[in-house]
């Protein structure tokens, strides 16, 4: 039932979004290496996380780190909102257009 659950949790989670996003946000010319460098990224940050949690829970107690990765989420979704231009439905051409402003 633990495996089940967690599966159904992953399937509706954002974090498959982050590795399709990753994956088709760059142009071909330069998805291998980009794509690399993003994952790097990602991974560095999955172990600041991880690694920081129980050092700021033990000296700012355990709500704390939760308010501030809450506050870096909330700065990202704002930055999203901003900056990231919006793809559905269009091709690849398209956005390449759409990305090198012209």
């Amino acid at each position: 039932m633990a495996f089940i659950s967690r599966h159904w949790y992953l399937c509706y989670d954002i974090s498959p979004v982050t590795w399709v996003l990753i994956a088709e946000i760059f142009p071909n010319k330069v998805r291998g290496k980009a794509t690399s460098v993003a994952i790097i990224a990602l991974w560095i940050s999955y172990a600041l996380l991880t690694f920081t949690f129980p050092v700021m829970a033990k000296r700012m107690g355990t709500y704390t780190p939760f308010y501030i990765y809450a506050a870096i989420c909330l700065a990202g979704y704002v930055f999203v909102k901003i900056k990231v231009k919006e793809t559905k439905g269009k091709s690849l051409e398209e956005m390449d257009h759409i990305f090198s402003g012209h």
